[in-house]
């Protein structure tokens, strides 16, 4: 019996009840690419240097629990009832098969994988390239026992070097439990496919983390849909949402949020803080790579909502993450002034 909302046939898997994506073709996907090879770079790619806050398995140990990371993109590391989560763990330079072309990072990570400590798990939402990445697995074998994956996706970790033994596959509305640490697969409004011919072979998932003193939901990829309000309801409320803002564009509006859809979503899930992640680190779309973020600083001052903007390695306290300043105007300044062009990524170094 498929749980609800993850209903599939024997090889392809389906969106939630009413929550379906626009199918497209080959020859769309063939459009779409060369609409976006053809595109304007102005200012989708930062020309200056975005800060990152160096960090190593130190920093991370000594750190307080409900502590929070953010590394680029949607991967983020969480400190939960003392076990370490990663999620959407991709450490390489370009989110793409080949390792010389595609979105290529914006910034280096705050920290290496071989400079982590020993990681509890590893959570991944989906196979596209920006969240599951071949070569931060297989180097994330010798840091963690433990991958938690939606279903369908187990093989390709095998397939990887990953022992089937450390993998869990989760259906929606499934969970596992570890050392105090709840996590629950939920449905997110998306869809899977490393290649033309695997579409939807495996599930995609956001994912709820919930420990005795913290509630954490994570998006994964997701368009808008009505399950954000019934996962609130069933799990929240949520001391801290991780969101997906950026990257959107009305061709793939079905499985992207705009900025005031992801507002709408952390309000549907009853968060009391919003981190916007999926964002600042890969050339994903057509918007100006701030965009999200100055877009979500206004809406969220309208509807008062609290959001956080960390810095790349910067920590934060879950329950109560500081809002930060708008650090990518400062990136901005640095660019219009610069004469040089492109400056190099940099670490801070953390005292």
């Amino acid at each position: 019996m498929q749980p609800s909302g993850a209903a599939s046939d024997t090889t392809r898997y389906h969106n939630p009840s009413g929550a379906g994506i626009q199918q497209r073709g080959f020859l769309e996907h063939v459009r779409i690419a060369w609409k976006m090879l053809r595109k304007n770079t102005r200012d989708t790619v930062p020309n200056g240097s975005i800060p990152v806050h160096e960090l190593d398995s130190t920093a991370i140990l000594r750190a307080p629990d409900n502590s929070i990371w953010r590394f680029g993109h949607s991967t983020m590391l969480l400190k939960l009832n003392g076990q370490l989560l990663l999620t959407d763990p991709v450490f390489s330079d370009y989110a793409s098969p080949l390792q010389f072309l595609g979105p290529k990072r914006f910034h280096v990570p705050p920290a290496a994988i071989s400079e982590l400590p020993q990681i509890d798990a590893v959570l991944i939402s989906h196979n596209h390239y920006d969240h599951l990445d071949k070569r931060s697995v297989q180097q994330l074998r010798s840091k963690t026992d433990r991958f938690i994956v939606p279903a369908g996706l187990k093989q390709q970790l095998v397939q990887w070097g990953i022992p089937a033994t450390a993998i869990t596959e989760l259906q929606w509305y499934e969970e596992t439990r570890f050392n105090g640490v709840r996590i629950v697969a939920t449905p997110a409004r998306h869809y899977s496919g490393r290649s033309l011919w695997d579409r939807n072979r495996s599930l995609w998932a956001s994912y709820c983390m919930i420990s005795p003193h913290a509630r954490v939901f994570f998006s994964g990829d997701s368009g808008y849909f009505d399950g954000f309000r019934e996962i609130g309801e069933r799990y929240g409320p949520f001391d801290l949402t991780l969101i997906e803002a950026g990257g959107y564009n009305q061709m793939w509006h079905d499985v992207h949020m705009a900025p005031a859809e992801t507002l709408q979503a952390h309000l549907d899930l009853r968060g009391k803080f919003l981190m916007p992640v999926h964002n600042s680190t890969f050339d994903l779309s057509e918007h100006v790579w701030w965009e999200p973020m100055e877009q979500l600083l206004k809406l969220a001052e309208l509807r008062g909502v609290r959001i956080s903007f960390p810095q790349i390695g910067e920590m934060q306290d879950i329950s109560e993450p500081s809002p930060g300043h708008a650090w990518w105007n400062s990136e901005r300044v640095h660019r219009r002034q610069s004469a040089a062009g492109t400056t190099q990524p940099s670490r801070i170094q953390n005292a």
